[in-house]
Order: structure tokens, then sequence, then C-alpha cells
């Protein structure tokens, strides 16, 4: 049974769930570039989704072949919602250039689910 832990929204005082989703991307050392081009043409799809509330893509700064995709939701529900939505599968379609579409960009690709247990808040006041 998953726990969830209440972590402080910055933007207000009230108290929220957040759930952290992180698809750790496995790509071969040449299709780094790649990846950030595919995310980059598709970027703010995700943003007008009930329940979203941020997203990152990590790029390795050592060896590593893993690209990090980072998001934030309310709750597990939203994600759900997201997941099971068109815009998701429209994101998630094979690119229109034949060649792009030809070369998979990833190796694996495994999801992993989180919630805030502590930390601090970078804002002020």
């Amino acid at each position: 049974m998953a726990h969830r832990v209440a972590a402080l929204d910055h933007n207000c005082d009230d108290w929220t769930m957040t759930v952290i989703k992180i698809n750790a991307i496995t790509v071969p050392a040449d299709s780094g570039d790649e990846l950030a081009r595919r995310f980059a043409a598709r970027a703010g799809a995700v943003d007008g989704q009930e329940g979203f509330e941020g997203f990152e893509l990590l790029q390795p700064t050592d060896d590593r072949l893993t690209w990090l995709v980072v998001t934030r939701w309310r709750d597990e529900e939203s994600f759900q919602a997201w997941v099971s939505s068109p815009a998701f599968g429209h994101g998630h379609r094979p690119p229109a250039d034949a060649a792009a579409a030809a070369q998979p960009v990833s190796m694996s690709s495994e999801l992993w689910s989180f919630t805030v247990a502590g930390g601090s808040s970078t804002s002020a006041g």
C-alpha cells in the first residue's frame, strides 16, 4: 500500500498532496540531443492538464545514459487522467519524420512514482 505525505505548496499556505512521476529513459550516447529535441517540440503540451504542477527534463552531467523526465501532479488521479487522455497518446506517438521514426531514441524506460516526504522551500516569505 502506498503512503502519501502532505507537501507544502510553495504558492500558498495550504498543504497539498503532490505526486511526482519520473520517467527514467536510457538512451544511446549519441541520442540525447534527439531526445531533448523531441521534448522541446512538444513543450507545453501537458501544461493545461487538470492537476499538472510542473515538468523538467534532466540531462545527465556525467557518463550516465539515463535522462529523467520529472513531472509533478496534484494527485494520482490527475496523472492517470492525463495518461488516459488523447493528448497523452498524441504526445507519445512516433515522430512524423520517417527518418526519425525509424530510429528509436531510447533503449529502455522505467516509470518511478514518489510523494514528497520532506524538504525545504526556496521561496522567501
